[in-house]
């Protein structure tokens, strides 16, 4: 007898789920059309993690993290430029933290210096 509860529970989730499918199925274009687009976007984003998990040594990696802290955009940049790099097979083995400095000395934007002269 001890079954027989389980079986129901079991039971109410299976019509909770195809309630919910049935929604999103229904629920709209909008709706519907975003998750398709999320879903190729999440996986981009763990492409690019791999990626750059596979050209980047620990040292270089916890670099960019600290970069991603403080300046995100610059981070997205230097992920964006390891990642064409790898692709085009321009990197042989990985970036160290020497070469990660380097990169993020070429991509970082020139700082804008401000003279003021007094008359």
């Amino acid at each position: 007898m001890s079954e027989n509860p389980d079986d129901d529970r079991l039971e109410e989730l299976r019509k909770k789920k195809k309630e919910q499918l049935k929604q999103q199925q229904q629920g709209g274009g909008a709706a519907g059309g975003e998750q398709p687009q999320q879903q190729a976007s999440q996986q981009a984003e763990q492409q690019k993690k791999a990626m750059l998990r596979q050209y980047l040594s620990d040292g270089a990696r916890r670099r960019l993290n600290s970069v991603k802290m403080s300046k995100p955009e610059l981070a997205e940049r230097v992920e964006q430029q390891v990642v064409a790099l790898g692709r085009s097979g321009r990197i042989q083995d990985q970036l160290d933290e020497d070469q990660m400095k380097e990169l993020l000395r070429e991509l970082k934007p020139d700082s804008k210096s401000f003279d003021i002269q007094r008359r």
